[in-house]
């Protein structure tokens, strides 16, 4: 780089600073001249100094002068107005704050604690994720180790996933890296998603070089550090010279139907279509689409939450109104994009009601994914018409464990007929002796995944080995498959409810709750003591730890009861075929048998026809599930379940 242009920018920067009068910089050479006579009228940020030669990677700051908020409001400004700079949506992301997070502080402590020997090897892997930019300077300096103490003290680790993290990786073995390995462009090099980037402010003020490069919205850009095997250890703390799949989340998005149609950063850089200029202060620049939002969201509601509060301790720079944008766009991510949910009645018996339960994932990944602690929860609640209960299933008790669950961990379910019984998505870590645990070292064998597979998912794979289904729902007819075929993305969940008697108005309630940190995931972290663990758990116990409601589905029922000698008699005299069919269906009546009405509804409860005796077949009119209720001349009736395929 040009010396003189180190100079001329830095002189520029101490004036502006000193004395708060604009003046002209003969090095910016790339604004008009009406720009240039408007530094004379106005107060404009003047451009930051070059970053230091010998750092291989820039502060976020750095990028905030021509990637943050234009004064002039014409850059990062949608047609409807909306600011949409990339510095601000970044600063309050879990990426941004990611060497700052008190939880991962606190869970590396824990690992520490109970592994003295394997300090340096646990702090470095654990940095090379939440805080590369530190980690891969040190490491590519000749660094063996990359600890939490070191973090503390370097403000590029401190950076998190900071702009370099992502904008410096080489596409040389993007996709077939884990655990932290990266291959990071040494250059000077920040490649972007344009062809022809306005260079010139980049490399002159920054010293930094802008390319092209596609392979910046390649969903293996978030391999590295969304698939991580970790090292097996004993309970006394002895290296097995295994390893054991912790998370395994871009796996899965390639054992899906999104592999071939949609990246990662489709969701989480989510794309604008309308051209969006995307440098502050330079207002010959034309827009630039598609344009990637930089949201970069998950589903950690609570979190979020908690660094918002404690942005002080944290040292966390980024505005409440930023946190509360991205803590609405991650309730958005997880009641929009996550899930759909459809409740049915069935049938009902002399004391029971049927119902069928389908949740449909729609993330691009399993769900709930990630980091192994996260788990969704299925609750199922039956009352009278005054409030009453009669029948519930995975409520929330006042410390947000779920009522009923086992104190290991609960199975799968096919068929829920008991209130001991509850469903929960989630990935159980085992460890050498089978016994469950949250302590990352000890992982040794999955007990139990049977968190949502994605559209497209398969065990024959070839990346199923570390994408397994484990557990009950490795046997469950209705899991990821539809008359045996795999990759439905579904899991259809039947609820048997015994009413012990009660006749009349009932009302039925799912909902599907998710969290980040359930209470059983912090037993074995809190039964410990660190600094980071009780500086955390101050701020863990004064969050709003509530569930976050995913999605939610209702029906009123009236239950009137078929007893079961008159169901009985009246199945064997009438019957309804084919079953499941194509459209058309036939009853097949006793001779001394007379119908005198035929009704269909779907599983709504809507009716769909009414029907004299004299009818025997019947069109269907779409796919779906019906039911058939017949009565007789006795005022009996029988009610058949129809699946139309």
């Amino acid at each position: 780089m040009n010396t003189k242009i180190y100079i001329t920018a830095g002189i520029f920067a101490l004036i502006m600073c000193a004395s708060l009068i604009p003046v002209r910089n003969e090095a910016n050479t790339f604004h008009t001249e009406s720009e240039l006579a408007a530094y004379e009228q106005m107060l404009i940020s003047p451009p930051p100094p070059p970053v230091d030669s010998n750092l291989i990677f820039p502060k976020s700051t750095a990028c905030e002068g021509c990637h943050g908020f234009d004064e002039a409001e014409f850059a990062y400004i949608t047609q409807l107005g909306e600011e949409v700079n990339v510095f601000d949506d970044w600063q309050a992301t879990m990426m941004a704050n990611s060497a700052k997070d008190p939880f991962w502080r606190a869970k590396v402590s824990h690992e520490v604690l109970l592994h003295p020997n394997e300090k340096e090897e646990i702090e470095t892997k654990c940095t090379s994720c939440h805080a590369p930019q530190g980690h891969y300077t040190a490491i590519l300096r000749g660094e063996p180790h990359y600890t939490m103490e070191d973090l503390l003290l370097d403000t590029i680790g401190l950076d998190g996933v900071g702009c370099g993290s992502c904008h410096m990786m080489s596409a040389t073995g993007l996709g077939d890296l884990n655990s932290g390995i990266i291959n990071y462009d040494t250059t000077r090099t920040l490649y972007g998603p344009f062809p022809g980037p306005f260079a010139g402010p980049m490399t002159e003020f920054l010293g930094y070089t802008p390319v092209y490069a596609p392979h910046i919205q390649d969903a293996g850009l978030c391999a590295s550090c969304h698939s991580l095997l970790i090292e097996t250890h004993d309970l006394e703390g002895n290296n097995l010279g295994t390893k054991f799949v912790e998370q395994a989340t871009y796996q899965e998005w390639q054992n899906s139907f999104y592999e071939e149609e949609q990246s990662c950063q489709h969701c989480h850089i989510p794309q604008l279509e309308e051209e969006i200029v995307i440098s502050s202060g330079y207002s010959f620049l034309e827009g630039r689409a598609p344009f990637g939002r930089h949201d970069l969201v998950g589903a950690n509601t609570l979190m979020l939450g908690l660094m918002q509060e404690n942005k002080e301790a944290l040292d966390i720079e980024a505005s409440d109104e930023d946190y509360a944008e991205t803590i609405q766009k991650t309730f958005d991510m997880l009641q929009e994009k996550s899930l759909d949910l459809t409740l049915e009645y069935q049938n009902e018996t002399v004391d029971s009601l049927f119902f069928a339960l389908e949740l449909v994932n729609k993330a691009g990944h399993k769900f709930p994914s990630g980091y192994p602690s996260r788990r969704a929860t299925v609750e199922f609640v039956v009352t009278t018409e005054i409030g009453d209960t009669l029948f519930q299933s995975g409520v929330h008790e006042p410390n947000y464990e779920v009522k009923g669950r086992d104190d290991d961990f609960e199975n799968h379910y096919d068929i829920i007929n008991s209130e001991e019984q509850v469903q929960i998505y989630e990935f159980v870590i085992g460890d050498v002796n089978g016994d469950p645990t949250t302590v990352l070292e000890r992982g040794a064998i999955a007990l139990k995944d049977n968190r949502l597979a994605p559209l497209g998912f398969t065990t024959t794979h070839e990346v199923y080995d570390t994408t397994r289904i484990v557990g009950q729902a490795d046997f469950d007819a209705n899991f990821n498959k539809d008359n045996g075929v795999e990759g439905t993305g579904k899991d259809s969940l039947f609820y048997h409810i015994p009413l012990n008697g009660y006749f009349g108005a009932v009302n039925v309630s799912t909902k599907v709750w998710y969290q980040s940190l359930p209470p059983a995931w912090m037993t074995e972290m809190f039964s410990e003591t660190t600094p980071e663990i009780e500086t955390f758990r101050v701020m863990f116990d004064n969050a709003d730890r509530s569930p976050v409601l995913v999605e939610e589905q209702t029906l009123a029922i009236d239950f009137v009861g078929v007893s079961a000698t008159e169901e009985l008699g009246f199945n064997t005299i009438v019957q309804v075929f084919p079953n499941p069919t194509s459209g058309w269906i036939t009853l097949d009546v006793s001779e001394n048998t007379i119908v005198e009405k035929i009704e269909i509804r779907n599983v709504n409860g809507q009716e769909i026809g009414s029907f004299s005796e004299n009818d025997r077949s019947f069109l269907l009119p779409t796919k779906g599930i019906y039911l058939i209720t017949i009565y007789d001349e006795k005022g009996r009736k029988m009610t058949e379940r129809v699946v139309v395929e």
